[in-house]
Parts: structure tokens; C-alpha cells; sequence
């Protein structure tokens, strides 16, 4: 009796250090099994809310910052933090489509801000996409949730309310795609956009010395502002465009890279749009590559040809747009 019960307690023992989740702090030796391992399942569908990112959660929920790089890449935490800020990560949960991808769930916090991520693994295990889902708001009479439903669908929802009691809100639904990333589906809201708002041209006042940086219009509602990049392979761009009578709007800003002697291609680290920029001495024309539904709405797209607007030279010497 007693040898069987040490062979029960033993076996009981082994049994509990082998299911035991594997520790993610930084001095931890880490394989992608375990790093995929420490995030629990949970069930769809998943909601994420406000609440969720002012939870307290324990320590034996964090990941440290260098094994979460070691397996994510670093501009996922910086696009949103800034460089050189290490947030404290939490894992929160995870789905798996049968056969196809992982999607893990993670909360970062700082002092001043809070955000919850879906990471994606495709299913060699490699990582390929990350989208921030939910940010902390401190705006009164406002909300944030996101739901990931049994078809992997993405739903994000930001609600406020006015003074008066009116509820106004934006929803943007999004599915992971083959390329390797998320591809907005729906864009919905009771919010009227004034036609009449004024184009804000984030880059103006850049330097403009390349010969290709200048102003393209088709009108005063569809812009192509092209600046002077890093170095001469480089050129910074801004794109404002307005179809079916305003119905349709998308808007970029990011640094485009030569890829020929007259055309440029702009992709950015963690956003699967790309756009190719043709350009003669008058005009340019540009494309959409790859999705780039984070940056317009579902029923059109990044094209057409725009005409360089001419700029003459002052008496100063300045330039200014004719």
C-alpha cells in the first residue's frame, strides 16, 4: 500500500512539473513552443474592452521584452510607444484556426498608455502580422471593444457620447489575409464627415528640392504632396483623395523608396498597403499594390494620375505655388 502510494504521489508530482507553464521572464531560456504555450486559450468569441486594459494582472502573466522580441518584430511596440520604450506585456489569451494561423492576445501598458494587440502566427509558426486593437482612452463618455467572433473576424467599435446624450460611434472590421496581414472588410458610422473640412498637409513645410517633390492635383480635394526623403533614394509623401462625391475617402502619409529612376514604392514596417508612385516632369500617377484598407475606405482604392501643380520664383528668391 505504501509503495502504491508513493508511485501515485510521484507520478502525480511529475505530471504537474511537466504541465507546468513555462516562465517568460527575460533571464529564461525560450523556444516558440513555449512562448505560444504561455498564452492560454480561451474561447470565441473573444471580447476585449476597456475594463480589459485596467485589470490588474499577475506577475505570472508577463512577458519579457526581449523574448517577446525574440519572436515578434520590435516595430509592432514602437509604432505606438516610440522608440527605446520597453511597455510591461501581458499575455492574455489565445485561438487557433484549425489548420491555418494562431492569434494571440497581449496587453502593453506604460504609465501613459495601454493597448492590446492580436499577434498572428501562420502555421509553420513564423510570425506575420500584428494589429494594436484597442487603446486606453480618458475622454469622458467614451468606449473602446473589440471582438474576434467564430469566423475570425475582427470587430473594433469606438463609441462616445455627447453632452446632450447623443451616442455616436465608428466600427472597422478586419480578417487576416494570405499576404500577411489584416484587410479592412467594413467601415461603419453614424458620424457625419463635413465635406467642407479643411486638408491639413502634414509634410508642407518639408524641404522640397528632389526633382520630383512638389504638389499633384486633380483638385482641391485630391492631393499628392511629395517631399525630400532621408537621401536621394528616398522621398516622403502625402495622399488626400475623395471619390463618389466624398462617399469614399483615403488618406497616407509614409517615405516611399526609388525602385527605378522614375518610380517609387512605399511600404512600411507592420502595414501591408503598399502604393507605387510614377512620375514624369508634369504628373504622377499611383497604384495600390497591396491592401491598404487601414488607410481608406472598403469601396475604393489608391489610383489615378495627378497633374504637378507649377511653382514660380519670387523676387526673394522664394518659391510659391502657382
Amino acid at each position: 500500500m505504501k509503495k502504491y502510494l508513493f508511485f501515485l504521489t510521484f507520478s502525480i508530482l511529475f505530471y504537474s512539473c511537466q504541465s507546468k507553464k513555462k516562465n517568460l521572464a527575460d533571464n529564461e531560456k525560450v523556444e516558440l513552443k513555449d512562448f505560444v504555450g504561455f498564452f492560454q486559450p480561451v474561447k470565441l468569441p473573444y471580447l476585449l474592452t476597456d475594463d480589459s486594459l485596467k485589470i490588474k494582472e499577475s506577475d505570472s502573466m508577463v512577458i519579457g521584452h526581449n523574448i517577446f522580441t525574440q519572436f515578434v518584430d520590435d516595430s509592432v511596440l514602437s509604432r505606438y510607444f516610440g522608440k527605446g520604450i520597453k511597455p510591461k506585456l501581458y499575455s492574455l489569451g489565445k485561438v487557433k484556426d484549425d489548420k491555418k494561423e494562431t492569434y494571440l492576445f497581449l496587453k502593453a501598458i506604460t504609465s501613459l498608455k495601454k493597448i492590446a494587440y492580436v499577434i498572428c502566427f501562420d502555421k509553420a509558426g513564423k510570425f506575420v502580422a500584428a494589429k494594436a486593437l484597442i487603446t486606453s482612452t480618458t475622454e469622458p463618455g467614451s468606449s473602446n471593444t473589440a471582438v474576434v467572433d467564430t469566423k475570425y473576424t475582427i470587430s473594433v467599435t469606438h463609441q462616445r457620447k455627447t453632452a446632450g446624450g447623443q451616442l455616436f460611434y465608428k466600427k472597422e472590421a478586419f480578417v487576416f489575409n494570405a499576404a500577411g496581414g489584416f484587410t479592412l472588410i467594413l467601415r461603419e458610422s453614424n458620424e457625419a464627415t463635413p465635406k467642407s473640412l479643411q486638408i491639413i498637409n502634414p509634410i508642407e513645410a518639408l524641404p522640397h528640392k528632389h526633382k520630383f517633390s512638389g504638389d499633384y492635383l486633380q483638385d482641391r480635394r485630391n492631393i499628392i504632396s511629395v517631399r525630400d526623403g532621408k537621401d536621394a533614394s528616398h522621398i516622403v509623401v502625402f495622399i488626400h483623395f475623395e471619390k463618389n462625391d466624398g462617399d469614399c475617402r483615403g488618406e497616407l502619409k509614409g517615405s516611399a523608396r526609388f525602385i527605378s529612376s522614375n518610380t517609387a514604392v512605399y511600404k512600411a514596417n507592420g502595414d501591408p498597403c503598399a502604393v507605387e508612385f510614377s512620375f514624369t516632369a508634369t504628373r504622377v500617377s499611383i497604384k495600390e499594390l497591396e491592401g491598404c484598407g487601414n488607410h481608406r475606405d472598403i469601396k475604393c482604392f489608391f489610383d489615378g494620375s495627378f497633374p504637378k501643380r507649377r511653382e514660380l520664383e519670387t523676387k526673394t528668391g522664394k518659391r510659391r505655388n502657382k
